[in-house]
């Protein structure tokens, strides 16, 4: 007999689609940051062949990041381990950025905005993939006859 909860079809699906919408825009970034370096380089006070290395080095970390979220994304319930391991990651991120913002000069007003952008970003995505997980591994959202 199967360990994984029944959870109704539309819970699950919800769930999915909010992990898709953080895997998306974490890959879009990926993408973009890897085609167009120089693009963005500017935001982290870089330039020329540094800059668009650094940033690149930052997509690949991004690509590589997300390979649980894919997981998650596949099911939620099945790939738990995936899910929580997301879900921590992306709180590091956020919680590593908030630190970084800190400590930053305010002199550096290009650099801080830029890492501002990192804290909502992650912050949303932290939301959106707790609010994912409450509704596929809580008993708060599962109908009384499946628990």
């Amino acid at each position: 007999m199967s360990d994984l909860k029944p959870v109704s079809n539309k819970r699950l699906w919800a769930s999915r689609v909010f992990i898709f919408i953080v895997l998306f825009v974490n890959l879009q970034a990926s993408i973009l940051f890897w085609i167009f370096p120089a693009s963005y380089s500017q935001s982290f006070e870089l330039d020329g062949v540094i800059g668009e290395t650094v940033i690149r080095a930052i997509a690949t970390l991004f690509l590589m990041w997300n390979v649980p979220y894919v997981f998650a994304a596949i099911h939620p319930i099945r790939f738990k381990i995936s899910f929580v391991e997301a879900i921590f990651m992306q709180a590091v991120g956020l919680i590593g950025e908030t630190l970084i913002f800190l400590q930053l000069p305010e002199s550096l007003i290009v650099l801080r905005q830029s890492i501002q952008r990192f804290i909502i970003f992650d912050g949303l995505g932290f939301s959106l993939l707790a609010f994912a997980f409450v509704l596929v591994h809580t008993k708060l959202f599962l109908k009384k006859k499946e628990i």
